[in-house]
């Protein structure tokens, strides 16, 4: 299949062939339900769209609804999960095609698992990855400008989360929930769109909320505790909370399942350096660091604003903050570039030292989307490094007690994606736990 669609991309204009697409990804969608007898009929099946914390909100579920006795699977950004058995998502997107959510689904059912946790984006809902599968409930967690130039306005990318919604309304299941963020100015029109029994929730949801170096508040006369960092987690826990009471988990069984979660793979996870040798060992990493997957103004903003204003007790002891120290990345090429300046600007605010360096240009010119951010930022605060891996290290150089080391825009993403295809593996966590260990060495040793 995909080598007649290649082959008809060189023989048909543009403009037909954009017509033509569609027909394509639902051909697709409704063959893979078919090869794999439509399995989302035979498992209770949860959505989770939005523009941010989709990744957080599957983690953070299924780890209450385990904890709560069901067996579970999930897939989202970060990893594939079907009971014990877990892989890591290297396909650089959140819904894969060509089959896969129906053979995840699959999988799961022959694995006898009772849930299923699926992240749902707009790119998949743009290519129908979303269709034939039936719905139990959806979670939405918020919406901002992103993915403008693949969908073409902001309307239009609403317009496919929204199609996710209506997949919702559309499945057969009973009963079926709509769980939404009732503090975004979009909730209201999933709530219609779905058109099922609603289960909104908002921070004030969170009462006598506490953020130091955790999240704590009551819910339903249960006091949820986390590891987790900054408002943003909190409206996470809730999101998921919500979805698991209204499939009758307890308020008690989801603060215990919370209270076991110490870090998310790749948001806001804390960074810490191995003992590079008995020296070392005997001394204590005095900064933070800190990696996430931060990729919008929005986002960006949420992220410097918890680690700028709490002092926390993590890598740093009781330490006073210092500096903000930000790897910035230069955000991904060939689209969004109206971003590009806006989280420049961002940083600029909030951040004492910026080193921009490469992220994921694709085909355009790395260093020109670096130079569209560094218009915007105070040149006093500016150093650009390409290498992003020097980059890294550099940031930990200059940390002191204190600090705080942020590296964002990749998060879990396992490759940098470069000209003409080339994609180079990377680990933002495992760059910075290598510095950190370099750095040890040079100075212990």
């Amino acid at each position: 299949m995909e080598k007649i669609f290649r082959l008809i991309k060189k023989i048909l204009p543009k403009s037909v062939l954009e017509f033509l697409r569609p027909v394509y990804h639902y051909k697709l969608a409704l063959l893979g339900a078919l090869f794999y007898r439509f399995p989302s009929r035979k498992i209770k099946t949860i959505g989770v769209t939005g523009t941010k914390g989709k990744s957080s909100v599957v983690e953070i579920l299924a780890a209450i609804l385990e904890e709560a006795g069901y067996k579970v699977a999930s897939q989202s950004t970060i990893r594939f999960k079907i009971g014990d058995k877990v892989t890591r998502n290297l396909f650089k997107m959140t819904m894969p095609g060509r089959f896969f959510i129906q053979k995840f689904l699959r999988q799961a059912v022959d694995a006898g698992c009772d849930l299923a946790v699926i992240e749902t984006t707009s790119e998949g809902a743009k290519q129908f990855r979303h269709k034939f599968i039936d719905l139990d409930a959806l979670i939405f967690t918020n919406l901002a400008p992103e993915h403008i130039e693949s969908h073409g306005s902001y309307e239009k990318y609403l317009g496919a989360k929204l199609s996710i919604a209506s997949a919702l309304a559309k499945s057969k299941k009973s009963p079926k929930f709509m769980i939404a963020n009732a503090d975004d100015k979009e909730a209201e029109k999933f709530f219609a769109e779905a058109n099922v029994e609603r289960k909104p929730f908002r921070l004030s949801d969170a009462s006598a909320l506490r953020l130091d170096d955790g999240i704590n508040f009551n819910f339903y006369g249960a006091n949820i505790r986390s590891a987790l960092r900054g408002a943003f987690n909190a409206c996470n826990i809730l999101a998921a909370a919500t979805c698991a009471l209204a499939f009758g988990v307890k308020p008690e069984q989801i603060a215990t399942a919370v209270a076991k979660i110490k870090e998310i793979p790749g948001r806001a996870q804390i960074i810490k350096a191995r003992p590079a040798s008995a020296k070392a060992s005997a001394g204590k990493q005095n900064f933070d660091v800190v990696v996430d997957y931060a990729h919008t103004p929005d986002s960006l903003k949420a992220i410097y604003e918890t680690f700028k204003s709490e002092d926390l007790s993590g890598a740093s002891g009781s330490i006073s903050r210092k500096k903000l120290i930000c790897v910035l990345g230069n955000t991904g090429g060939g689209r969004d570039t109206w971003k590009r300046p806006a989280m420049g600007k961002i940083a600029g605010e909030f951040c004492d030292k910026i080193i921009l360096t490469n992220e994921d240009p694709y085909d355009e010119d790395p260093r020109k989307i670096v130079d569209e951010m560094a218009a915007a930022i105070n040149p006093e605060k500016l150093t650009i490094e390409m290498d992003r891996r020097k980059a890294i290290a550099a940031a930990l150089r200059s940390a002191a007690a204190g600090d705080v080391v942020l590296i964002t825009g990749k998060g879990t993403d396992p490759y940098i994606m470069e000209a003409g295809g080339k994609k180079t593996p990377w680990d933002d966590k495992r760059v910075a736990e290598e510095e950190l260990y370099n750095l040890q060495l040079s100075t212990y040793n």
